[in-house]
């Protein structure tokens, strides 16, 4: 994403919220690759939150690195970030349109979502990848028990195919919903564009 690229690089400084940080390990990695960027991770869970002040306060960071333990819905972040991550975590979220819908209201103009999650084939097929297997066993334990909480869950779990992706971000709004070229081991990467 060369625009974004240049984006995160320039002045003003550019604006990222990093939707379910967990303990801030990407919101961080974020703010070292771009010097000028102001980053805000966002996560419900309290105990995550926590742990990401107590990673923040070894960075060196604390200038222009935030959590904040809120609801990414709050109308008080609509309309004010240049790209919104979220990484391996869309698949465990109960009602993953709807976090795609409020990632979109968070845009500014001409802003980004960018989702990283489980590298995943486009269909099944009997002989999956290994990965793909370890993905299963994931998914039984983990992540399609937490994805099943609330009311009308997706119940999506770690096997993500990208056409799923596509729908999700498709539903939620989104013109566009690219999967990208990066070349990784584990995860997909995902562009969507209002």
């Amino acid at each position: 994403m060369p625009d974004i690229h240049a984006r995160l690089q320039a002045d003003p400084p550019a604006r990222v919220a990093d939707l379910a940080c967990g303990a801030g390990r990407s919101t961080l990695a974020i703010a070292r690759a771009y010097p000028k960027a102001e980053v805000d991770g966002i996560d419900l869970d309290a105990a995550s939150i926590e742990h990401a002040r107590a990673n923040l306060a070894e960075s060196g960071l604390a200038g222009r690195v935030r959590f904040h333990n809120r609801n990414a819905a709050d109308p008080g972040l609509a309309g004010r970030y240049d790209l919104v991550t979220i990484f391996e975590a869309l698949h465990d979220m109960s009602r993953p349109v709807d976090v795609l819908r409020t990632a979109r209201g968070l845009l500014a103009e001409g802003g980004t979502v960018f989702v990283g999650d489980e590298k995943i084939a486009e269909a099944f097929t009997l002989e999956p990848a290994d990965y793909e297997r370890l993905n299963y066993g994931f998914s039984i334990l983990h992540c399609l028990p937490v994805g099943m909480v609330g009311e009308d869950p997706a119940g999506t779990g770690a096997v993500m195919r990208p056409g799923t992706v596509r729908e999700y971000g498709l539903s939620a709004g989104f013109r566009v919903v690219e999967l990208l070229p990066i070349e990784n081991e584990f995860l997909s990467f995902y562009r969507l564009t209002p």
